[in-house]
C-alpha cells in the first residue's frame, strides 16, 4: 500500500537576499502538522475521508490496488459497519452521490431503511418496544449495487479490509467507548452483545481491541453469496424473527423485496460552482437553499464568520428559514408529493433571503415552494439531468402519490440524537463520491443480531409521512460542488439536525471564504431551527460576534463542540489537482491517499 502523507505542504520561501545567503541558509521549513494526526491531509492520487481511521485505510488501501471511487466508497463503508458500529453498520442504510469524470455524469443511490408492506405501518406508533423502531435496512443492498454499477476491482478485493477488521479486531478509540458506555441498556437486552461490548461488564476501554466474529461471518456471507445471502435464507429468517420478537415489523418479504432506488441529484449554480445534493427522502435540499440564501443576502461577500458578527447573525437567520422549509417540504417522493426542485431554485432561495435581518419571529413559517418547482434549473446543472419537478404541480391529499395537504401545519421532524457516518471519496482520474450511512440513534433501535445493530430509522416517520412500503426521513446530505467539470469539493457530515448547518458553514468557510479546508472544519460552528430564538454557540467566534446575536434577539446556548454538533468529512481538490482530504476533529476519523 502506499504510504500516506500527513501533514500541511511545504511554504515556499518568500525571497532570497542574495544566492550566498541562500546558500547558507537552512532548507525551509514545513509547516507544523494538524494538532490531530491524520486530520487534513494532501496527496495527488486517491484521497478518502472517512469518521474512522481504519477505514478510511481501508479506502486508501483499496485505492492502491487500481481500485475507483466507488470500490474505494464500497470498501470504506462496509469497514465502518465494523469500526464506527454505533453509528452504521449493516443493520442501518444512507445514500452515495456519485461523479464520474469519465462520462461526466452524477448518479444518486438512495438505500435507506424502508417501512414494510404490513398496514401497521401507517398506523400511529404505540408500542415503545425495541423492535417497532427498525425498519428494513438497505445498507448491504446499496453497496453491493454501487459495487455492481461502477465499481473495478472484485468483490473480494473491497470487502477483504471489513472482514480483516471484524475478524481480527480494532483498537477501541475513547469515543467508540463512551458510546458503548452510554448505550448500557441496549447491550443489557442481549448477552452476546454485553459479550462483545462490554466483557466485564462494563464498556471496552480505549486501547482493548474490539473483535467480531460473529459479524465478520456475516460478511464473508456477503462476499461469497452477495444480496441472496443477506437478504434471503438463514440471515434473513433470523434478523425477521428477531425484530418481530421484540414488537417490530420487519418480515422476510421486507427484506426480499427492498429496493435501491436510482435518482436525480439536485442541483443548482451558486456562485462560479455547481452544487449536487441528494433528493428527498434525503435532506440535500436544505444544503443548497441555504448557500443559495448565503449570496442573495451578502454572507458571502464577508471576509469570514469567526470575528464577523454581521454574517454570524444573517446565518442564523438562514438556518431558520431552511429548518422551517426542511421541516415542510420533505418525505418519500415515490409515494408523495415533494416540490424539491422549488426548494433549490434560485429564485425561491432570493425570495426567502429576503426575509434575513427582518422582524424575529417567534417561529419561521416555510414558503411557497410549488410556486417554483417548474422553475427551470440553472444551464450548468443541465449535463447532470436534474432531479425534475413534480408532475402534476402541487395538489392536494395525502398518502399514496399524492403527499401533504397545504392547509396542514409544518410538523417538527424526529430530530433525536442521530449519530450517522459520512466519507467522502476523490479518485486519481477525479471521480467522487460522497455518502453517509447510519443505523439512526447509538446502536440503533438496540436489536442485535448476526453481528450487527438493526436501525432505529422507523422512529423518523412522523403523522405526515408514515406509511407501509416507504422510505423513512432524513437530514442526510451527501454533496458534491463542481467548477467546470472538475469537482472542487466531496462534502457531508453526520449528526442528525446538525447535519446541513454544518455542510453549509464548513463550504461557506472553504469556497466563498477562502479559509483552508481543515480550518474550516475546525472552526467554531451556530445552530438554531424555525421554532427556536436560541442559537447553539460553539467556543471560539469573536465576543463581538455573541454581543451581536443578543442585539438581534436571539439566545446563545453554549455548546461543547462534540460527537453530534455535526461531523463533517470532505475533500478538497485544488486547482493544480492536489486533493486535500479532511475530518472533523469533532470525531475520530481522518483522511488517507496517497
Amino acid at each position: 500500500m502506499t504510504a500516506v502523507r500527513v501533514g500541511l505542504r511545504p511554504i515556499a520561501v518568500a525571497a532570497v537576499v542574495a544566492m550566498a545567503v541562500a546558500a547558507c541558509a537552512p532548507a525551509a521549513r514545513s509547516a507544523p502538522e494538524s494538532p490531530m494526526a491524520g486530520k487534513r491531509v494532501e496527496g495527488r492520487r486517491g484521497m478518502v475521508s472517512a469518521s474512522h481511521p481504519d477505514a478510511a485505510a481501508a479506502g486508501a488501501e483499496v485505492m492502491a490496488l487500481g481500485g475507483n471511487a466507488v470500490d474505494a466508497f464500497v470498501a470504506t463503508a462496509f469497514a465502518l459497519s465494523v469500526t464506527d458500529v454505533s453509528q452504521t453498520g449493516l443493520g442501518g442504510g444512507g445514500a452515495m452521490t456519485f461523479y464520474d469524470a469519465k462520462t461526466r455524469r452524477v448518479e444518486h443511490l438512495s438505500f435507506y431503511p424502508r417501512s414494510g408492506a404490513d398496514p401497521a405501518w401507517g398506523m400511529a406508533e404505540t408500542s415503545r418496544a425495541p423492535g417497532r423502531a427498525a425498519a428494513t435496512p438497505g445498507m448491504v443492498a446499496g453497496l453491493l449495487q454501487a459495487h455492481a454499477k461502477w465499481g473495478t476491482l472484485t468483490l473480494a478485493q473491497v470487502m477483504a479490509p471489513a472482514i480483516r477488521l471484524a475478524r481480527d479486531g480494532f483498537v477501541v478509540s475513547p469515543l467508540l467507548s463512551r458510546t458503548i458506555a452510554a448505550s448500557r441498556p441496549k447491550m443489557q437486552a442481549d448477552s452476546l452483545a454485553m459479550a462483545r461490548f462490554m466483557p466485564r461488564g462494563d464498556a471496552l476501554r480505549p486501547g482493548e481491541r474490539l473483535v467480531q466474529p460473529e459479524l465478520a461471518a456475516t460478511l464473508q456471507r456477503i462476499q461469497d453469496g452477495g444480496r441472496e445471502a443477506f437478504y434471503r435464507g438463514p440471515v434473513a429468517e433470523r434478523v425477521s424473527a428477531k425484530v418481530r420478537a421484540m414488537g417490530g415489523l420487519i418480515s422476510t418479504a421486507d427484506l426480499q423485496d427492498y429496493p435501491v432506488t436510482a435518482m436525480r441529484p439536485l442541483c443548482t449554480s451558486w456562485r462560479e460552482y455547481t452544487v449536487l445534493g441528494a433528493p428527498p427522502p434525503m435532506g440535500g435540499s436544505s444544503v443548497l437553499e441555504m448557500l443559495q440564501m448565503a449570496e442573495f443576502s451578502g454572507v458571502t461577500s464577508a471576509r469570514g464568520f469567526t470575528s464577523h458578527p454581521e454574517a454570524v447573525v444573517k446565518m442564523a437567520d438562514i438556518l431558520r428559514i431552511a429548518n422551517a422549509d426542511a421541516n415542510r417540504w420533505r418525505g418519500d417522493p415515490l409515494s408523495m408529493r415533494v416540490p424539491a426542485r422549488g426548494v433549490v431554485a434560485a429564485t425561491y432561495a432570493r425570495q426567502r433571503a429576503g426575509l434575513v435581518g427582518g422582524a424575529l419571529a417567534d417561529t419561521v413559517r416555510a414558503g411557497d415552494a410549488w410556486a417554483h418547482d417548474t422553475v427551470a434549473p440553472a444551464s450548468s446543472c443541465a449535463p447532470y439531468d436534474p432531479y425534475p419537478a413534480v408532475a402534476g404541480g402541487a395538489g392536494s391529499g395525502s398518502g399514496s402519490g399524492n403527499g401533504p395537504r397545504e392547509e396542514e401545519a409544518a410538523a417538527e421532524p424526529n430530530a433525536g440524537g442521530s449519530f450517522t457516518s459520512h466519507l467522502a471519496v476523490v479518485d486519481a482520474s477525479g471521480s467522487a463520491v460522497s455518502a453517509t450511512t447510519t443505523i439512526g440513534v447509538l446502536f440503533g433501535s438496540g436489536v442485535y443480531t448476526e453481528g450487527f445493530w438493526l436501525n432505529s430509522s422507523a422512529s423518523n416517520f412522523d403523522a405526515r409521512t408514515r406509511g407501509p412500503n416507504r422510505y423513512a426521513n432524513t437530514t442526510m446530505s451527501p454533496t458534491l460542488i463542481l467548477q467546470g467539470n472538475t469537482v472542487r469539493l466531496v462534502i457531508g457530515a453526520a449528526g442528525s439536525q446538525y447535519i446541513q448547518p454544518a455542510i453549509t458553514q464548513v463550504t461557506l468557510r472553504t469556497l466563498a471564504f477562502g479559509e483552508d479546508p481543515w480550518m474550516a472544519i475546525a472552526a467554531p460552528r451556530i445552530h438554531t431551527a424555525a421554532s427556536q430564538k436560541d442559537v447553539e454557540v460553539e467556543n471560539g467566534f469573536a465576543p463581538a460576534v455573541y454581543q451581536a446575536l443578543v442585539a438581534r434577539g436571539y439566545r446563545p446556548v453554549s455548546r461543547v463542540a462534540d460527537i453530534t454538533f455535526g461531523g463533517v468529512h470532505a475533500v478538497y481538490v485544488r486547482t493544480d489537482g492536489t486533493r486535500i482530504g479532511v475530518a472533523d476533529p469533532r470525531r475520530d476519523g481522518v483522511a488517507a491517499g496517497n
